[in-house]
């Protein structure tokens, strides 16, 4: 069976509702607060493993109360985690989130045992990663770590779907072996140097990466591919309760959908996917399963422009 390898981040999130953000200073009153299971590699891992991926996910959780919940969330959820280790000592990646009545939300990070996945880590797994089809990362692991793996294994697999969040300089990374980078649009035009999206996407792709894939919250997303095509897809209207993790289930989705799918094809299930995990709170907990995403296309709810 076609395998998925998840190398990322595993957090638990401390989610506060309140009616709207905080200025510099201010104080508000937040209406109730929530633990749920999070970490963009973790999500992302247990997003393709809902939608039927054999997933496999990679990274470090701290010896306290927290890590032995994430560890078990991940289990509960179907993901392999024999690369997951813990790390003594540390404590668990936390995140502070806001969410605002309009469904956006803002994040403070604290890496944990998230910061220590290093290189030694990777050449510990580097064989159970090559072996994947498709390889999900993120940056809430050392840049430094992402770019000792992509230059560890060799150029025909696995596939690899790169989420440039959070923004960071991709300079020192090997973007040939990049296939496909999914910034959002903020992240798109930060990591690239340049406000207008099709000049920023071409920068990167002249950079070497095959296909840049930006999504676009409700407005669907824009595939930027070095050929010089553009791809639009819209999203379904959905009414937002929380758009937390809605880029981790595009993510997931997608490296489901290329294991039997072209990739303008799967970008039409990434879609779906983002905008039904808008529509529930929580990461985790609001990952749509394949019945959702099956449900959702046979409405006809993306098309391709």
């Amino acid at each position: 069976m076609s395998r998925i390898a998840v190398v990322g981040s595993i957090n638990m999130d401390v989610v506060v509702r309140l009616e709207r953000m905080p200025a510099p200073g201010e104080t508000l009153t937040g209406e109730g607060a929530s633990f749920y299971p999070g970490g963009k590699g973790a999500n992302q891992a247990v997003a393709a493993a809902r939608l039927g991926g054999d997933v496999v996910f990679f990274g470090k959780i701290g010896d306290d109360p927290f890590g032995t919940e994430l560890r078990q969330g991940l289990i509960d959820n179907g993901v392999n985690v024999d690369g997951l280790e813990t790390e003594s000592g540390c404590t668990s990646g936390l995140a502070s989130i806001w969410v605002d009545a309009s469904g956006e939300n803002a994040i403070v990070l604290d890496l944990g045992a998230n910061g220590l996945v290093d290189d030694a880590f990777i050449d510990r797994h580097l064989d159970a990663i090559t072996a994947a089809d498709v390889l999900l990362l993120q940056l809430e692991i050392p840049i430094e770590t992402i770019a000792h793996l992509l230059g560890s294994f060799p150029p025909e697999r696995p596939r690899v779907i790169l989420d440039p969040a959070p923004a960071q300089d991709l300079a020192d990374l090997p973007l040939d072996r990049i296939e496909i980078l999914t910034p959002n649009e903020r992240e798109l035009r930060a990591i690239a140097g340049c406000d207008d999206p099709a000049e920023a996407a071409d920068r990167l792709l002249a950079q070497g990466v095959t296909h840049v894939l930006c999504t676009l919250g409700a407005e669907g997303a824009d595939l930027y591919s070095a050929d010089g095509t553009i791809t639009h897809v819209d999203a379904p209207e959905v009414d937002v309760v929380d758009t937390t993790a809605a880029g981790d289930a595009f993510n997931g989705a997608l490296a489901v959908a290329l294991l039997t799918k072209d990739l303008q094809d799967a970008l039409a299930d990434a879609v779906l996917a983002g905008a039904l995990a808008a529509t529930k709170a929580g990461a985790q907990p609001s990952l749509p399963a394949r019945f959702d995403i099956e449900q959702a296309a046979r409405a006809g709810a993306v098309r391709k422009d």
